[in-house]
Order: structure tokens, then C-alpha cells, then sequence
């Protein structure tokens, strides 16, 4: 009976599915500690307490999944090679190692379910230089056990071109994986048709396979790729050409426009000094000098009799 009471498993499975998800969907450097909080409806020192970091939780996250997945690889691998020993192994054998398990994990909900393709599609697909590391570091004894295995199927191929053609098949697919589910993968490849496990394999390993088995570019191959990066060295020499012209067309003209504007500015600055000397000529001659106003009175007849005799 559920007491309604959450346990530190249960807390720990919530941590671990929402920081899958958030992998899933935006990649491990935008995944953040906060956005796991929230989505597992728990708070930061929960996630200390189970897991101490974020990458300590990102390997708990990868192990679950990829642990169970490489321990059914690595036993499919070793059935096809007692089945077809030495060079009667094929290239679609090892593929079917490499695959068939995945497939089967992304059709067990316990283990894997609906979005384990799109798990393992961004575990190989993702940049980070910390899940690549560790994926290298956790896991290089399968990668070298396939590596020979595909070295076995394909022995005209050299190791140093099966190690970088293993790297960008397998990158590729990687990608196709991780950008959808499963179920709305499969009616791309099947076109509508109902199609087996194996028949969907198929679809999904061909190109794969094929790049795989591609035969080494011949010399006119070579030649005629030689030309199109020639003419691209020539259009880009052009276009550096061009650009420099413009820009020494642009800075040639800002000079001229800098010159101009200074000119300019000398000439108003000149016309607003003679406006100003003027202005105050101006002012100075058209100063109205005050002569201070005597008052006047009649003339008195006794005082004009007297300045009269005064003077007689």
C-alpha cells in the first residue's frame, strides 16, 4: 500500500529522468542544475545530496542507459562472431551488434523506451568535450572490440580510413537519432509499409554500410574536386579584392567628408566671430548718451531787469 510518503530512490529516479530529458533536448552544456530542480520538482540540496555535481549526475544518467546497452552489444557481438569466425563475419553482422540491442531497449519502457534512440543519438552527437571524454574513457574496450570486428568485415578497407569512416557513419546516424522519436522515425524509412525489426535495420544501416564500403576517390575525382577549390581560392581571392577596394573607397571618402565638415565648421565658427564683433560695435555706437534735464521756469521781469543793468 503507498503511504503517499517519497523515498530517496524515488527522489533519486526523478533527478535522473528530467536531467535525461533535459540531455535529450537541449544537450549537455545548456542542461543546468536549476532546470533539473524545477522539472524534478525537487530542491538544490537534493541534488547534492545524491549526486554532489553535475557531472557526477551526468554520469549516473549515461550509465543506466549505456551500461545495459554496451553489456548486450558486446554479447550479440560475441554470437555473430562464433557464428561467422574470422572474414566470414560481414559488415551488416556487426551493425546488427551495434543496433538490434538499442532497438530493443527503445521497445522496453523498464530499461529504455520510446526516447532511448533519441538518448543514444545526442549521447554520440553531443560537443561537449566532457561527454566525449568520458563516453571515450567509459567505453574505449567496445569501441576496439567493434573497431576489429568491422576491421574483419571490411579488410580492403585501410584501419586509418575505417577509423574516420566509423566516426562520420556513425555520427551521422547519430544525428538522425537524435533529432526524433522512434515512432515518428519509422514511417520515413518504411514509407507506410509495415516493415520488421530487421526490415527497418536495414533502411536505417544502408547508407551507413555503404559509406562504410565506399571505395577510395579515384585521381579524376580528386582532380575535379582540385578544380572547384581552385576556382573557390580564385572567387574568394576576388571577393577579398572587392572589399578592400570598397573599403579604401570608404575610408578615402569619409576623409573627404571629414575634411569638408571641418572646413565647414572653421568657416561658421569665423562668421560667427565677425557676427559677434559687429554685434558689438553696434551696441558700443549705439549708446544714446543721457545729458541730465534741467528744469525750466518762466522768466521772472525783475531778474531779466537786473541781469541787464549788471551788465550796463
Amino acid at each position: 500500500m503507498k503511504t503517499g510518503k517519497t523515498t530517496a530512490g524515488d527522489t533519486k529516479a526523478r533527478i535522473l529522468d528530467a536531467t535525461e530529458k533535459l540531455f535529450i533536448e537541449v544537450g549537455y552544456e545548456a542542461t543546468s542544475l536549476r532546470q533539473v530542480t524545477s522539472r524534478a520538482i525537487v530542491n538544490l540540496a537534493a541534488v547534492n545530496y545524491h549526486f554532489r555535481s553535475k557531472e557526477i549526475m551526468m554520469q549516473s544518467v549515461l550509465g543506466r542507459r549505456l551500461d545495459p546497452l554496451n553489456i548486450r552489444r558486446l554479447a550479440l557481438l560475441d554470437a555473430c562472431e562464433a557464428r561467422w569466425p574470422g572474414n566470414e563475419i560481414c559488415c551488416e553482422h556487426v551493425m546488427g551488434a551495434l543496433f538490434v540491442p538499442a532497438l530493443q531497449m527503445a521497445r522496453e519502457p523498464e530499461i529504455g523506451g520510446p526516447s532511448f534512440l533519441r538518448l543514444l543519438g545526442r549521447v554520440y552527437s553531443d560537443t561537449s568535450p566532457f561527454i566525449q571524454s568520458w563516453l571515450m574513457g567509459h567505453y574505449a574496450p567496445v569501441f576496439g572490440r567493434f573497431f576489429e570486428a568491422f576491421a574483419r568485415a571490411l579488410p580492403d578497407v585501410p584501419r586509418q580510413d575505417l577509423g574516420w569512416r566509423l566516426h562520420f557513419a556513425l555520427k551521422a546516424l547519430a544525428g538522425v537519432l537524435a533529432g526524433d522519436e522512434l515512432g515518428n522515425l519509422m514511417p520515413a524509412f518504411t514509407q507506410g509499409k509495415r516493415m520488421s525489426d530487421a526490415q527497418v535495420l536495414a533502411q536505417l544501416t544502408s547508407m551507413v554500410v555503404a559509406a562504410l564500403k565506399a571505395p577510395t576517390p579515384a585521381p579524376q575525382e580528386l582532380g575535379a574536386l582540385q578544380d572547384v577549390f581552385e576556382i573557390g581560392v580564385t572567387q574568394h581571392a576576388d571577393e577579398q579584392a572587392q572589399l578592400a577596394t570598397l573599403n579604401d573607397t570608404a575610408e578615402s571618402e569619409a576623409q573627404q567628408v571629414a575634411a569638408v565638415a571641418a572646413t565647414t565648421d572653421r568657416a561658421r565658427r569665423s562668421a560667427r566671430a565677425v557676427r559677434s564683433e559687429g554685434t558689438s560695435r553696434s551696441a558700443t555706437a549705439s549708446v544714446v548718451v543721457h545729458r541730465e534735464h534741467c528744469a525750466t521756469f518762466p522768466s521772472n521781469p525783475l531778474d531779466d531787469w537786473m541781469r541787464t543793468r549788471s551788465r550796463s
